[in-house]
């Protein structure tokens, strides 16, 4: 069932068994779940079906520190959330994400990467993707052209991705939810305030509100927020009724440990002589599995880094490559992957861009690593209030020496491994030359993959959600997503995000 919230009486008085606060893929994921289960759930979206401007101006804020793309551009504010601009990678993380890492401080999940497997499989079905399988051997059978370099697989290995197509679930999925006897979507309902009991205990019901000046008021069992990590921090700090530091914020830990994966251009590859390297080169203009090389986890521990992985393109394909969309702007971010999409296929069809007088021998090196989890590194709220009266985020990203050193080091022992087998020297960029260097360059990006702020830790000192997403100390109040990783991991989160919340679902449904 689907209710327009702009269309409802004024003070309108929502009631049901589950709310879930956010229709992108968390949220979604966890309603589709409840599908036909006699559980009524409210599933809250701010925006509607298609793009706003106007709701899509209530994410904009300001960052500090480390240059960050504009918080309006990188987040998507419709039904199905940032599942429209996303690129379809899809990898699980590793188990040594999930370790405490002496190397990495305050490192270290509740969970393990064994009590996720049976919702990857889940999650898989809902990316429409082939088997939960991302073993070389498996995709080498199916596709014997993929060959991996001939290097040391105690130190360098190959992480496989499967690339949904990418689906995106406000088309996808709109259909079943607006036709579910038990799902009743709200479009056009912004959370601007949730509501506590004295003691800060239970929640009591949520504010909900609009452009067209209505307000309702939204009563259930339990509450998730499915916002996405920086929207997810913003409303609880923002909840000041009870608690002048915020819902959940007793510790002083919302918002903190933001992380973003380090992505930028590292190095150059030159090949001593041609090798097939479609194992390693990414296609977005197809659904061909592809590996990223990244080092063992003996490796990572015994040289103190992060994990991360390195991505080939052809120089002469990268050189030629034309930014596709100005990602530090506020202009609209909707068409990104297909203008990467067109941007690939114009490169395949020019065969002869594909070599150049080295025999297609020189490839660039793309990094993807994890962030270090940093509590400087946070979500605060900022002095300007957006048109529905609530403190836009401000974000400071900040980064530590590790993070630097890592994404060096990684690259002293993949072109050390590269020599010792023959195949081909590494240039590292210029950013990296300086061992006494441990600034980024403003080139450094991210994958628009927000994490952290709300994270996971069995220690209330340590975090703000318990290992089964609950908020510290309130009965009913639950996190789904990306927020409640407390590591970054190398792999884009959205797999991954999924499958936490689909365990959140399962969590509540036998709670």
């Amino acid at each position: 069932m689907h209710l327009d919230a702009r269309d409802l009486d004024n003070n309108t008085i929502i009631e049901g068994d589950l709310c879930i606060v956010g229709a992108g893929a968390a949220g979604i994921s966890m309603a589709l779940d409840w599908n036909k289960s006699g559980k009524k759930v409210i599933l809250l979206e701010g925006g509607g079906f298609e793009y706003d401007s106007e709701i899509q101006d209530l994410y904009s804020g300001n960052s500090t520190g480390q240059k960050y793309y504009p918080l309006r551009s990188c987040r998507l504010h419709l039904f199905g959330g940032t599942t429209g601009h996303w690129g379809g990678m899809c990898a699980p993380f590793d188990p040594i994400d999930f370790k405490i890492r002496s190397w990495v401080p305050d490192s270290g999940w509740p969970i393990t990467l064994d009590d996720l497997v049976p919702f990857y499989t889940k999650a898989q079905n809902l990316f429409e993707l082939d088997a939960y399988n991302y073993e070389f051997q498996y995709w080498q059978e199916k596709h014997p052209e993929l060959t991996p370099f001939p290097l040391d697989k105690n130190i360098i290995w190959s992480k496989m991705w499967q690339f949904s197509p990418p689906t995106r679930f406000g088309k996808t999925y709109k259909e079943t939810i607006v036709k579910s006897p038990n799902i009743h979507l709200y479009t056009y309902a912004n959370l601007t305030n949730i509501i506590a009991n004295e003691e800060v205990h239970d929640i009591k019901q949520l504010i909900v509100k609009n452009h067209e000046g209505r307000t309702h008021k939204v009563r259930a069992k339990n509450y998730v927020l499915a916002c996405g990590a920086i929207q997810n921090a913003r409303m609880l700090l923002a909840s000041r009724g009870q608690t002048k530091k915020g819902i959940g914020n007793d510790r002083d830990l919302v918002g903190r440990y933001f992380m973003e994966h380090l992505e930028v251009k590292s190095a150059q590859l030159w090949l001593k002589k041609s090798f097939s390297t479609d194992l390693y080169t990414f296609d977005y203009s197809t659904r061909k599995p592809r590996a990223e090389l990244a080092l063992n986890e003996s490796i990572q521990e015994e040289a103190g880094i992060l994990n991360g992985s390195a991505s080939l393109t052809p120089l002469v394909i990268a050189k030629q490559q034309t930014p596709l969309i100005d990602l530090w702007s506020n202009k609209d971010p909707r068409k990104s992957y297909d203008r990467l999409v067109a941007n690939f296929r114009k490169s395949r069809e020019k065969k002869d861009t594909w070599k150049d007088e080295n025999g297609n021998r020189a490839f660039e090196l793309y990094t993807r690593m994890e962030q270090a989890p940093n509590p400087n590194s946070r979500i605060v709220l900022s002095a300007e209030k957006d048109a529905l009266g609530v403190p836009r985020p401000q974000l400071h990203w900040e980064l530590t020496e590790l993070d630097k050193y890592s994404i060096r080091k990684m690259y002293h022992i993949l072109g050390e491994q590269m020599g010792k087998a023959n195949v081909g020297r590494i240039k590292l960029e210029e950013f990296l030359w300086d061992e006494n260097d441990n600034s980024m360059p403003d080139q450094l990006g991210g994958g628009w993959h927000h994490m952290g702020t709300t994270r996971m830790s069995a220690d209330r000192n340590k975090g703000v959600v318990d290992a089964n997403c609950k908020v510290h100390g309130i009965s009913n109040l639950f996190i789904a997503g990306s927020g409640c990783f407390s590591t970054a991991g190398a792999p884009n989160p959205t797999l991954t995000l999924v499958a936490l919340s689909l365990r959140l679902s399962d969590y509540l449904k036998t709670s």
